[in-house]
């Protein structure tokens, strides 16, 4: 009983941490949506925006951890099966992404290309007919420290401040093009990624573990909420 009830409250305070984590990646997708004019750098995703990715990442990470810890805490058979289920289809999900992405990787590279010369066109189009300050490029820019998809002239001469390396002046551009430094980032991080995704099926697993176990002793022992 002792074990079960340290499995409990470890369970309990894991969930309550990745829920303050799910909520904190919420709020951010949420200002990015308020402070940013998102188009989308993958106009044929347009849903995949970086501040809707967090936004949804946010929103599965707080129902998810929600239910474990209301679950455990509460010795709720219904909610505890319900956090197994949606665990399971949350890494089911992840490993199919990963086969696809292994198995299209020159397919999706070209789709990728493609769009994002669709997306740029439409960013230079927003800026010459609105008073659009910022988009998912300007995001794009900064981060990786470049400028349109092969080099400057991508924008037709509508350079954007976040070409350059300080904002605030117009001495000195970003001289590489954000296609290659990407597929660079993407390359270089392959096996930290991996590691990543590793460490985050492990979690899910353990997670699933646990709930399963609280379930299965809850059913033989008649306690807690059915």
């Amino acid at each position: 009983m002792s074990c079960l009830k340290c499995l409990k409250y470890t369970m309990c305070g894991a969930n309550f941490l990745f829920f303050m984590c799910g909520v904190a990646i919420f709020g951010f997708g949420i200002s990015l949506m308020t402070k940013t004019k998102v188009a989308g750098l993958l106009p044929s995703l347009a849903f995949m925006s970086v501040a809707n990715i967090l936004f949804i990442t946010g929103i599965i990470i707080t129902c998810i951890s929600f239910l474990g810890f209301l679950g455990a805490l509460k010795e709720n058979r219904c909610l505890l099966i319900s956090f197994f289920i949606l665990l399971f289809i949350v890494m089911l999900a992840e490993l199919a992404g990963a086969c696809i992405l292994l198995v299209y990787e020159s397919d999706i590279d070209k789709r990728i290309a493609a769009d994002l010369r669709t997306s740029l066109k439409q960013s230079i189009d927003s800026r010459n007919n609105t008073v659009v300050k910022e988009d998912d490029w300007d995001l794009l820019q900064q981060t990786f420290e470049c400028c349109g998809i092969e080099n400057k002239t991508d924008w037709e001469g509508n350079i954007p401040s976040s070409c350059y390396v300080n904002k605030l002046s117009t001495d000195k551009l970003f001289d590489k093009g954000c296609y290659n430094l990407m597929k660079e980032w993407f390359e270089s991080n392959l096996l930290s990624t991996g590691i990543g995704v590793i460490v985050l099926c492990s979690i899910e697993v353990l997670g699933m573990c646990f709930s399963m176990t609280l379930f299965c002793h809850i059913s033989r022992s008649g306690l807690g909420y059915k």
